[in-house]
């Protein structure tokens, strides 16, 4: 009998707003691990718009709340992912299609795709042809 896959994330929910299904993001989280070939450890946080709000100021000079940062870490730690619960929700209010789940998960792809090094700012669309792909086989 094979040991169970080794689980290399770890998913806090640091805000109350808004419900989290934390099986649901570990079992996307799961899949999409092993279809990057991710390896290393990190870590997804939901947060709320004032903390990510804080986390936007200090690191990119902008103040104001944002959907998902990611901060890359060092060595064999991948790096940690905020997503702003309440961003997210009033992103999915403003869609006739997309929900509140699908969202958590794109921003969760779009995140991972950073902490491996993609950028779409700088990568020539790269970065955005590899999420449109993965987001059309998550359907998210």
């Amino acid at each position: 009998m094979e040991p169970p896959p080794r689980c290399n994330y770890l998913v806090i929910n640091r805000q109350r707003k808004h419900s989290i299904d934390g099986a649901e993001v570990r079992r996307f989280l799961s899949t999409l691990v092993e279809t990057l070939g991710v390896e290393d450890p990190f870590s997804v946080v939901f947060v709320t718009d004032g903390e990510i709000r804080r986390y936007n100021r200090q690191y990119r000079g902008l103040d104001k709340p944002t959907d998902v940062l990611s901060f890359p870490g060092e060595d064999r730690y991948l790096g940690d992912i905020l997503i702003s619960s309440e961003t997210a929700y009033n992103q999915t209010r403003k869609s006739q299609t997309l929900t509140f789940e699908a969202n958590v998960q794109r921003l969760i792809l779009h995140g991972l795709l950073h902490l491996m090094g993609y950028d779409h700012e700088t990568d020539h669309g790269e970065m955005r042809a590899v999420e449109h792909r993965l987001r059309r086989r998550f359907q998210c």
